[in-house]
This record gives C-alpha cells, structure tokens and sequence, in this order.
C-alpha cells in the first residue's frame, strides 16, 4: 500500500511553498471563470491580516485574495439553498466559513474592494468549498474597505474564518 503524499510543492506568486495535503479545499464545481481548478489551498499572508490568498495546486499562477467579510461588514448575510449544502455536506452551520474576493486597483490601493456578490463557502471540516452567487442581497456588489468602520468588538467569536449564513 503506497504511502499517502503528506505535503506538496507548490509553486505561487509568494514563492515556492509547502502545501500540508489535510489543509486542501476541494471545489467540486471549481469557481467561476475557473472551473477547471478543483484543489486549492488557503494561505496567510500575515498573522495579524484580514486577507489570505486561495492558492490554486493545479495552477500556480492562480492566487485570488480574500477576506473574511465580517471583519468589515457586521450584517452581512450569504442565502444558502438545501442542494449547496448537501454539496458542502452541512451537518451544522459552525462548519461553514465565508470568504469573499478582494480587488485591489494598481496603484490605487484606497479603493481595494471585496466582492459581496460571489461569497466563497468552505465546509472547514470536510474541506469543501463552492462559490455561491448572491441575487437578493441589501448589500452593495461591491465594499470599499477604505469607507468602512472597523467591526465592533462586542462581535461574538467564532472559529477563524467561521461566518454566518442562512438558508
């Protein structure tokens, strides 16, 4: 019985890396525009940071940075039909994470922006992730970071990258 791989080299923008194969986060469906790409992994940029890179293992030149939506926005809600969760195979909503696109302009890092219309949903126990488009959303496509308010500190806990979701 052959021995299974325990890390595996990854070649990214941040350099040639060492990815731990119990941290990788399958996406059945890939994400949109890159479908292609099912395996990915989540990389901290800095201990202290809002923002990580989910690294592609099949491409490496595939790095989208995201954020934890509510360490911005408090109220922000991600609608979540019974088909994702069977795909995301919820047994309780503690398990999900939510994470969502971050842009930042060349040049123009005032008006870096997270996208709130294609929230990432990433079982962290089963290691599933899939992209779930938002239509009815209060909120705007897309935040600017720069004219938020930091959260309030009264912000209950939760896992890291825990969210909230419903269904």
């Amino acid at each position: 019985m052959a021995k299974r791989e325990i890390t595996q080299k990854v070649q990214t923008r941040l350099g040639n890396l060492a990815v731990d194969m119990d941290r990788v986060i399958r996406f059945p469906r890939g994400l949109i525009g890159f479908e292609d790409c099912k395996e990915f992994t989540l990389l901290q940029l800095r201990q202290d940071s809002p923002f990580l890179i989910l690294q592609s293992l099949e491409r490496p030149e595939l790095g989208l940075m995201v954020a934890d939506p509510f360490c911005f926005i408090v109220d922000y809600n991600v609608k979540l039909g019974t088909a994702e969760q069977k795909i995301l195979k919820l047994d309780n909503i503690r398990q999900l994470a939510v994470l969502v696109t971050v842009s930042i302009p060349k040049g123009r890092p005032e008006e870096t922006a997270l996208n709130l219309m294609g929230p990432i949903l990433v079982n962290h126990e089963a290691r599933i992730g899939l992209q779930v488009p938002q239509v009815d959303s209060k909120h705007p496509s897309r935040f600017l970071v720069g004219a938020q308010t930091q959260a309030p500190e009264t912000r209950e806990a939760a896992e890291p990258l825990a969210g909230r979701a419903g269904g």
